[in-house]
This record gives C-alpha cells, sequence and structure tokens, in this order.
C-alpha cells in the first residue's frame, strides 16, 4: 500500500530553532522530520511518511502572515501531500493561531484534509474550530505522549478517507468546516429528550446534544467618584517580580501569584525587578518593570494628588498559558484581600 505523504508545520521553538528570543524566525523548510514529528513519525508507522517540516517563528507569523502564508502554500505545493499537520500547540495562544491560519489556508487552497491539536483554553479553537480539524490536547507539552497517539489516529482516517463519528467520539473540538451529519439512532428524540429531562431533575448525570455557547460577561463596576482621595493598587499579569522570582512564579501556566511590597519604592529599576514572564521578549520589561508595572507614575499621581495614595502592595502573576480556572481564583483572593483593605480601584496590566 502507498504511504501517504504528510507536510509538518511548527513554531521556532518545537522545530529546535530557539526560544522567544528566536520568535522573529521567518518560514523555512527542512526535508523530513523535526521535533514532535519523530513522535508521529513511530505513530504512524508504514502507514505514512512526513515529507517535510515547515518552521516559522510565532512573531513572525502573526506580524507577517499574508506574506508567511504565501511562502508556506508555495511549500507545500512543492510537496503535494496528502495531508498538512500543525502543531500540537497545546495551551500557547500564538502558535495556536499561526497552526489555525496554516490549516484553513493549506485546505481551502489544496482541498486537502488539515489537523493540528490545541487545548480547550487555546484562543486559536474559538478563531479556527470551523475550518480545520483540533484534536484535544492537554495544556503542555508534557501532553505530547497523549497528543501525538490521538492526532495521528484522526489523519490516519483523514489521510485514508475514512468516515468519521462525532467530535465527541473523534476526540477534537469540531467535525471539520461546521458539518453537521445525520445518522440514525436507536431511540427518537422525544424520547432522548425526557430521558435527560429526568435525570436533570434527579440530579444525575446527563450530556446534551446540542451544547448552548457560554458567554462570560463581566459587569463593570461603578467609577470611582474622587480619585484625589482614593487608594489605588495594581496587579500585574505580566510577571514583574523582585530580582530572582523570590516566589518562583513559572514562566507559563502559573500554579501561583505573588504580593510585593511598595513601600518607599518609587521606580522599578533594572538592578531590583525583573518580569518571569514567558511568551513574549522581556529584554524591555527587564531594563524598565515600570513598563509594565507603573509605579514610577503612580508615584508622580499619589505626589501630585490625582490618587489619595497608592497602595503599599502589588501582586502579580504570569498570564503566559495560566487557565482561566486558574485566573479566576486568584482574581477572587486578591479581590477578596484588597477590598478588606479599603482599597477604592485597581490598575491591571497585561503584556
Amino acid at each position: 500500500m502507498k504511504k501517504f505523504r504528510v507536510v509538518h508545520y511548527l513554531n521556532q521553538f518545537y522545530g529546535g530553532i530557539g526560544g522567544e528570543d528566536k520568535a522573529d524566525y521567518p518560514v523555512e523548510v527542512r526535508e523530513g522530520v523535526v521535533g514532535p514529528g519523530m513522535a508521529i513519525k513511530g505513530a504512524l508507522g508504514e502507514d505514512g511518511e512526513i515529507v517535510a517540516t515547515i518552521i516559522c517563528g510565532d512573531n513572525y507569523f502573526s506580524s507577517n502572515e499574508k506574506a508567511a502564508t504565501a511562502q508556506i502554500l508555495d511549500i507545500v505545493a512543492k510537496y503535494q501531500p496528502d495531508i498538512l499537520v500543525a502543531g500540537p500547540a497545546f495551551n500557547a495562544g500564538r502558535y495556536g493561531f499561526a497552526c489555525g491560519a496554516v490549516c484553513r489556508a493549506v485546505g481551502e487552497k489544496f482541498n486537502i484534509p488539515v489537523l493540528t491539536g490545541m487545548y480547550q483554553e487555546n484562543p486559536g479553537v474559538d478563531s479556527y474550530r470551523n475550518y480545520t480539524y483540533i484534536v484535544k490536547t492537554g495544556n503542555s507539552a508534557v501532553d505530547m505522549r497523549n497528543a501525538v497517539p490521538a492526532m495521528v489516529i484522526m489523519l490516519k482516517k483523514l489521510a485514508g478517507g475514512e468516515a468519521l463519528g462525532s467530535a465527541e467520539e473523534e476526540g477534537c473540538f469540531a467535525p471539520g468546516a461546521g458539518v453537521r451529519r445525520n445518522f440514525f439512532h436507536e431511540e427518537r428524540g422525544s424520547k432522548r429528550a425526557v430521558d435527560m429531562m429526568m435525570a436533570k431533575i434527579k440530579g444525575e448525570p446527563f450530556v446534551t446534544e446540542y451544547p448552548m455557547p457560554e458567554f462570560d460577561r463581566v459587569a463593570a463596576n461603578p467609577p470611582v467618584l474622587d480619585l484625589t482621595k482614593a487608594t489605588v493598587a495594581l496587579v500585574t499579569s505580566g510577571g514583574i517580580v523582585p530580582k530572582g522570582n523570590p516566589d518562583r512564579i513559572e514562566s507559563s501556566s502559573a500554579s501561583k501569584y505573588g504580593r510585593y511590597d511598595l513601600t518607599g519604592i518609587t521606580d522599578l529599576t533594572a538592578e531590583t525587578f525583573e518580569t518571569a514572564h514567558g511568551g513574549y521578549d522581556p529584554v524591555y520589561a527587564n531594563q524598565d518593570a515600570d513598563r509594565v508595572l507603573p509605579v514610577d507614575i503612580m508615584r508622580e499621581f499619589e505626589a501630585a494628588g490625582v490618587i489619595g495614595k497608592l497602595y503599599h502592595h502589588y501582586y502579580a502573576t504570569v498570564g503566559n498559558g495560566t487557565s482561566v480556572a486558574n485566573a479566576k481564583a486568584y482574581a477572587a483572593a486578591i479581590g477578596a484581600e484588597l477590598k478588606e483593605n479599603g482599597v477604592d480601584a485597581v490598575i491591571l496590566t497585561s503584556t
């Protein structure tokens, strides 16, 4: 049986080029297998082969999407694959967007199956779930050993032209381009609906056949009527921490936040503060952390009477890859503490 041909897309990190310092790396193609492609190759066995790997830095792709996409399409045309696989991207947002955009462009241009893998909170999921198959993965590369086999199972089905089951059965977010398929159920819909209703009434588990979208709405708080008497606090997801990162806040998927004293501090210097954040170039934040956490400006406002005073502690965590559940928990804990200590307003900064 003829092996099907696979082209694999990776970012600069998984392509072995480097980390955030190489995020501007331009489009490059390499013959054969690179990085996670080795695991894909092993799972493919004799059914298929990765004929080429395309590598592109996350920043380069996002800043040059049109040109980068054109280059990638030219490469794909040269290798004439039966399927394109991107990632997996796990919870890396820029990487997820790039994987989704590449899959969409290749699928629309060459009318071949395209596939990627992402964590449910990756913003690339909602942006591209109607244009490509996206296999569900864990939050980080720790899940690579589970993600690759799941992706390869679908890869083989797509490349072999096999019929697919529901998204739930296949372990993906959408059955490609928003397609819904008719099938015959052993029980009619009215009975299934009543069964679900009875299960809900009894407090028993059930799974809806038509889940509704969830919209997270946050009501705006009332404005501060007199800033000149207000105590204002600073909170950041930009990872600004005292030099040495004393609480060891992770550069991605943070499992904690820190609370740090600002008493007597009017300026965040390169000698005293730094960022623990991954996923963006830290050079400018490390040179002057006030660029992310504006203590210097807040002290000026305080001295000029624009605000009553700056709260004597600030709170910091890392937003990169941090789950929504953790972020909500941090916000609730920080908010409760600030409210208890009479803080009137919070300025929340990011990267």
